[in-house]
């Protein structure tokens, strides 16, 4: 009898230092995500003439802030997983909680991942975005202030425990905000619209393609939970296409090998509306960058 009350007795204290050891780790993470780091946000000139707005439209469009945000910016759910918590994709429109937010609040979300509350922004591809040009991101932000309202019942976020220790603990260091040198953010235009390396490097950022294709544009990793987009560079297969054929693949969805690639796969939808001279620079830039084979 005394063995068995022994070990229950060390069971309980055993389970209460986990409970302990658990609660911290919960407090530790939730703060983490609650309390983002301080950010320095350059003032930006939004204005909304009719060829500013049409620009963040056309930004809005190739950069796929549809796909997360819902085709009208309505918001819709992101991460729904009990028990770890609950992320949406926020209403972008004046119906949402963006209604509240400046101009330097729009900033600090898309360029360093930070919301208007000071919460870390854990999906957002603030890492590459925020190499938007002063002017491209005041113009991006001047559209969305003008989308329609549209009314759709969004949660707000609840990130729970085990939620917080994943989040706010283990994948911390992996969320956006927490990629990018925020120091060196903002003061500068985007890049000369014109068929140069320069503005590809620029264009494959904001339109997401290192998103997918990673950053050296060689395929994802196996390993890696992001998209697996294949290997972009001259030592993948696109290596022995001509720019006409990438030309078709990148706003059509169509390979030279005469697959149609899936919205999923590729969001060619998106893309479509890229001109001539957006699609050329990125292909200029692919003929700058290493030459990488298939399964490096």
């Amino acid at each position: 009898m005394r063995l068995i009350k022994a070990l229950g007795i060390g069971l309980g204290g055993l389970l209460g230092i986990i409970i302990i050891i658990a609660g911290a780790l919960h407090l530790i993470g939730k703060s983490r995500l609650d309390e983002a780091q301080d950010v320095a946000i350059a003032e930006l000139n939004v204005t909304q003439n009719d060829l500013d707005l049409q620009r963040g439209q056309h930004l809005a469009t190739i950069g796929n802030c549809n796909y997360c945000h819902g085709t009208h910016f309505e918001g819709k759910d992101f991460i729904n997983e009990s028990p770890i918590g609950y992320v949406p994709a926020p209403n972008l429109t004046s119906s949402g909680p963006v209604a509240e937010y400046n101009d330097l609040d729009w900033a600090a979300a898309i360029r360093h991942g930070v919301a208007k509350d000071g919460r870390t922004i854990v999906v957002m591809p603030s890492n590459h975005y925020a190499v938007y040009g002063d002017d491209d991101l005041a113009n991006l932000i001047a559209y969305l202030k003008k989308v329609p309202p549209v009314e759709n019942s969004i949660r707000l976020r609840k990130i729970e425990f085990p939620g917080t220790v994943i989040f706010g603990i283990l994948a911390y260091d992996s969320w956006p905000v927490n990629q990018i040198s925020h120091s060196s953010i903002g003061g500068r235009n985007a890049p000369t619209m014109d068929a140069t390396a320069e503005y590809g490097k620029y264009l494959v950022q904001i339109t997401l393609c290192v998103a997918c294709h990673g950053e050296n544009l060689a395929g994802q990793e196996p390993k890696s939970d992001a998209p697996k987009g294949p290997n972009i560079t001259r030592g993948g297969n696109l290596g022995n296409w001509t720019f006409e054929e990438f030309a078709l693949a990148t706003r059509a969805g169509k390979t030279p090998e005469g697959k149609q690639l899936d919205h999923e796969e590729m969001p060619w939808g998106q893309y479509s509306i890229m001109s001539e001279l957006e699609v050329r620079a990125i292909w200029t830039f692919i003929q700058t960058t290493e030459k990488i084979p298939d399964n490096h």
